[in-house]
């Protein structure tokens, strides 16, 4: 377990979910990840439901509003910056598109969303008030961030240069998996989309950590959720399985390997 009080620029340090019903996700999320709801109301019209572990906060979700109408219930991903603005301003000289230009959110920090040039979308948060994510690694909270694409070449320069990040490719059980770097630590990963994934738009993956993957997964169903990756094992880091909440968002889960 890790309680965190800062993170470091280009680290990711934060998750939400916008889905299409809200009280019907905590009720899944809840149940699935053992996690505590606790609504906070950020509008005349908004609610933004704090999902937490012991008390601390480890992700989010909202339901959508109008400017999100037809969009599918998706997870967001945010890497931690010093300036939303220089990144978008970087995101943009290097091909990508901003989506949202950085804007407050009240006095807790800057937030932007910029989408690689291959079509990815991730999000940024430059932290004022609030850091993110109180508890990172430990069982339930958020314990990676990988992209997947199809042209992972110019992902990876696209982001190794926005961020400040190194990267390394290795063969992992005959899949090639690009893991990157900031300051030593490891910030993310990569993975190529190949023709098998069918029509999976390229996407940040969130990771959760969980006791027992297979568990998790059975329990998943049984709450109306659906298996699109069944566990499966990496080998050197843990068993994995990639799902889907009720209302169509995609994330995995993973038991790491002790």
């Amino acid at each position: 377990m890790t309680e965190m009080t800062a993170y470091t620029p280009g680290m990711f340090c934060w998750a939400d979910l916008s889905t299409t019903d809200a009280a019907a996700a905590k009720q899944f999320y809840t149940q699935l990840l053992g996690w505590t709801a606790v609504d906070m109301p950020v509008g005349p019209d908004m609610t933004y439901t704090m999902l937490q572990i012991e008390g601390k906060d480890v992700a989010a979700l909202y339901q959508q509003g109008p400017d999100e109408q037809g969009m599918p219930p998706h997870w967001n991903s945010y890497v931690s910056a010093s300036s939303a603005e220089d990144i978008t301003a970087r995101a943009k000289a290097l091909g990508g598109t901003v989506l949202v230009e950085a804007m407050d959110v009240m006095d807790l920090g800057r937030m932007a969303f910029v989408q690689d040039p291959t079509g990815a979308v991730v999000g940024v948060w430059q932290p004022k008030g609030y850091i993110g994510a109180k508890l990172i690694g430990q069982t339930g909270a958020l314990c990676w961030n990988e992209v997947a694409t199809r042209d992972t070449q110019k992902a990876g320069e696209f982001y190794t240069q926005l961020f400040g990040w190194t990267s390394k490719t290795e063969n992992m059980g005959g899949t090639l998996y690009t893991v990157f770097f900031k300051e030593d630590q490891m910030s993310a990963g990569m993975i190529q989309i190949t023709p098998e994934w069918g029509d999976v738009p390229p996407h940040w993956m969130v990771y959760f950590a969980v006791d027992d993957c297979d568990t998790n997964v059975q329990k998943a169903k049984s709450l109306g959720g659906q298996v699109l990756v069944p566990p499966r094992d990496v080998p050197g880091t843990g068993r994995f399985a990639t799902l889907q909440d009720p209302q169509g968002a995609v994330f995995s889960i993973i038991t790491m390997s002790s």
